[in-house]
């Protein structure tokens, strides 16, 4: 963790705008990844992370797929009925609202009740907690020639403050989600997005939301309540009692994806309809919300220079793997339903990583942050195999090249 004082440089700030909102405001950034802190925070949220996400299981998703097996669950169960409701929420600048001081306590309450032994492996609570006031405290950046110190929350940028931030969360949310619980509702949380379920009426739910948004006076939320709501990227309607589910789009999203006229291995653009058309199963209950969400991706790869000989070819590699050509040759929705139910209950690639992750003893320091880097700085590695052209046969020159002038 010890930082290399010849790369080392002060953070900036930067802003994106987000074009999704209605007066296009901006978000700011910290680009911190040559500042003194960065690897400190880097290595605690690598610590932290997995033991933050196995304590709020029960009460946070890891992604919108996660979501809807929730969601298809309540419905199992029979909790979804004709008049449920459902409740999304934000929390207005999360990162940067949370106290410094009532943070940090929080932070050593979650330490205390949750590590096992009160260590991670030679790390004790005290010395965790000296670490996570390093980053914090030391969150310097220059903006237009001036030097600043951030004093509240955590630099969006930094790692660990995500970890912090949702830690500072779980102890705020604990009462409603004991709520939800109770009433056989469900309430999840991604970040600083908030989805809930209600058999109540909107002027019941009401009382319960403006309640919670007066707990703390750090935390501003701002709610939307109905049979159709949109969270993350996914559209939610109870229609009579029916869940559907779709793909939402941003009125602002534009269709960009990976060109293929981009310099990256073949495989990188293979992957990207099949990957696609992966999403759209997921997440599109019915059939005919698939298919229309599969004529966007096609008019998206076309207008990103894909071949439509290359699209057709991959479009049909994603159905014949998955043993379901008669979804494309005749829109069977019986099949489609099976398919749906199949790919929506395999563990995505970040759900296998975070459950290796969360079945390590959290007393212990994580293998994947003792072992060494995977590479050596000092060998030039070739990113790819060429496919096509006289470069077929580079493996071959290139190794009797390099025994010619270096063996």
């Amino acid at each position: 963790m010890n930082p290399k004082r010849d790369t080392l440089e002060l953070a900036h700030l930067y802003f994106i705008p987000k074009p999704h909102k209605p007066d296009c405001s901006l978000r700011p950034i910290v680009a911190a990844i040559h500042a003194p802190t960065t690897m400190m925070s880097q290595y605690l949220n690598d610590l932290l992370a997995p033991i933050y996400l196995q304590v709020a299981r029960n009460t946070s998703v890891v992604n919108v797929i996660d979501l809807i097996r929730n969601l298809e669950q309540y419905v199992s169960d029979g909790h979804l009925k004709w008049n449920t409701l459902f409740i999304i929420f934000d929390v207005k600048n999360l990162y940067t609202m949370i106290p410094r001081h009532y943070g940090l306590e929080v932070f050593r309450r979650f330490l205390e009740r949750h590590l096992k032994r009160s260590k991670i492996g030679t790390l004790s609570i005290d010395d965790l907690m000296k670490m996570a006031s390093i980053v914090l405290d030391n969150n310097y950046f220059i903006y237009q020639g001036k030097y600043y110190q951030q004093i509240r929350g955590g630099a969006m940028g930094s790692a660990f403050t995500q970890t912090f931030a949702n830690i500072y969360m779980f102890g705020w949310e604990q009462e409603l989600s004991q709520y939800q619980l109770s009433s056989n509702a469900i309430y999840r949380r991604y970040i600083d997005d908030v989805f809930m379920t209600t058999n109540l009426s909107q002027d019941q739910i009401k009382i319960q939301l403006d309640k919670v948004a007066k707990k703390d006076p750090n935390i501003e939320i701002t709610y939307g309540i109905a049979s159709c709501v949109d969270f993350l990227d996914v559209i939610i309607i109870n229609d009579n009692g029916k869940l559907i589910t779709s793909i939402y789009h941003k009125p602002a999203a534009e269709p960009y994806i990976l060109p293929y006229t981009s310099d990256h291995p073949r495989h990188v653009h293979r992957n990207i309809p099949y990957a696609a058309l992966l999403r759209a199963a997921r997440l599109c209950s019915n059939i005919d919300d698939f298919h229309m969400e599969r004529v966007r991706i096609d008019m998206s790869l076309l207008l990103n220079d894909y071949p439509p000989a290359f699209i057709s070819k991959h479009f049909l590699r994603f159905f014949q793997i998955n043993k379901v050509l008669p979804i494309l040759q005749q829109s069977d929705a019986t099949m489609y339903d099976k398919l749906h139910n199949m790919l929506l209950h395999q563990p995505t690639r970040r759900e296998k990583q975070l459950q290796k992750q969360s079945s390590i003893d959290n007393t212990g320091i994580p293998e994947f942050l003792l072992r060494d880097k995977p590479w050596n700085a000092n060998i030039l590695y070739v990113p790819h195999r060429f496919e096509t052209g006289p470069a077929l046969t580079f493996k071959h020159r290139f190794r009797a090249w390099w025994k010619k002038y270096y063996i």
